[in-house]
């Protein structure tokens, strides 16, 4: 099983500042919550699930200020290919116009407040930077 991580290294936060494509993406979003929340939910003896809801509803603004939607989102029901230790309690998909809509609303000082009930909520994440694309 890989390292938990809910943040992008610094590596992967410069590889996304220097890729210049102008075109929407989609966000895929895999995540395991913690069992209790922690950090500044920690006190509350909610579930990492209550406190990544509690999120979601909090930058739902933030999202739609810089023009992007939650698409899909999904409780993972199980693995079909895949070793089990990578099980995912989540899956979303969050659609934005371009990269830099992105990064405006990751560097907004009022997301970045919000961006707390995250990491209180969650294990473990993988965030995915996809581009769409035609198949067939």
């Amino acid at each position: 099983m890989s390292e938990p991580t809910i943040d992008p290294t610094p590596e992967q936060l410069n590889a996304l500042l220097a890729d210049h494509g102008e075109g929407p993406i989609v966000m895929l979003n895999l995540l395991r919550f913690r069992e209790r929340a922690g950090g500044v939910l920690a006190e509350e003896g909610v579930t990492g699930e209550e406190a990544y809801g509690r999120y979601a509803e909090a930058v739902a603004s933030s999202l739609a200020r810089v023009g992007g939607s939650l698409e899909f989102a999904a409780r993972c029901k199980q693995n079909v290919i895949g070793p089990d230790s990578e099980a995912w309690d989540v899956v979303a998909l969050a659609r934005y116009p371009s990269r830099h809509a992105f990064l405006q609303m990751v560097g907004d000082p009022d997301f970045q407040q919000k961006h707390e009930l995250r990491s209180a909520a969650l294990a473990d994440s993988r965030l995915v930077c996809c581009e769409p694309v035609e198949l067939g």
